[in-house]
């Protein structure tokens, strides 16, 4: 098998790879278990309270549930402003970095020629890194949070566990990470012998500059041109001596 071909292949995987770490990292924004907790005040009854980056909800065992969204979005502390920020960043960048692989790969044929397909290929692969980075410090860093309230002694208030959302973030951010830096290895690696065997041109142009100045200089055979006009007047004077010795001068006493 041929190295393009294996090259196109490993593409095609970690796009499909990609691409399913950005559906999975899109799914956790209005999924609402990001937290969870169970509380059990009545054996018959149970209340779950869980929460997400845009609201509360609160249900019990009889089947009742409700949500409600924040109602002030100034009064919200900083932390979570900068995961909703962080969470719409990962989603974006995933998205145009999906747009710009499927570019630049080299089964689609978009891009033009392998050094442009290249180039645009790693500008995916590094648009997928960088929607990877956003959706994991994302997912850690709500995960840190949850985890120093729920084993310090002196919070008093209500504490929280790890919802399902947190971990398939961390999967979904994990793929584009790992995919998109095999199809940076790749699309650079692809850069760097098409760009070397472009440098040995300056010898070809310059052979064929010298050629040129050779073929421009005149031939030796131009300096025969001159024989013909001495050969010429050579026989110019032979034929006036021929004449000179055939035609005598006569007299006016010879006709006499």
């Amino acid at each position: 098998m041929k190295y393009r071909t294996v090259v196109m292949y490993v593409e095609i995987g970690c796009f499909v790879s990609c691409l399913c770490g950005w559906i999975l990292v899109s799914s956790t924004l209005p999924t609402e278990y990001w937290t969870f907790s169970e509380v059990g005040t009545v054996v018959l009854t149970t209340s779950n309270y869980y929460s997400n980056l845009w609201m509360d909800c609160i249900s019990d065992t009889t089947g009742v549930s409700d949500c409600k969204y924040y109602p002030s979005m100034l009064a919200l502390p900083v932390f979570l402003h900068a995961c909703r920020a962080l969470a719409v960043c990962a989603v974006i960048t995933g998205f145009f970095g999906g747009v710009l692989t499927l570019i630049g790969m080299k089964c689609t044929k978009i891009g033009g020629t392998e050094i442009v397909n290249s180039r645009v290929t790693f500008s995916g692969a590094i648009t997928y890194l960088a929607s990877g980075g956003c959706g994991m410090i994302t997912y850690s860093w709500w995960a840190n949070r949850i985890i120093t309230e729920f084993n310090n002694p002196n919070f008093r208030s209500q504490k929280f566990e790890l919802g399902a959302a947190i971990f398939v973030g961390w999967g979904g951010s994990l793929l584009l990470i790992c995919a998109g830096a095999v199809l940076a290895y790749l699309s650079g690696k692809e850069i760097l012998p098409s760009c070397s065997t472009q440098r040995p041109q300056r010898p070809v142009s310059y052979t064929t500059a010298r050629t040129r100045r050779t073929y421009m200089m005149p031939p030796p055979s131009s300096r025969v041109t001159l024989v013909p006009p001495l050969y010429n007047k050579g026989m110019d004077g032979r034929t006036t001596r021929a004449t000179n010795k055939t035609d005598p001068t006569l007299g006016r006493d010879s006709f006499v």
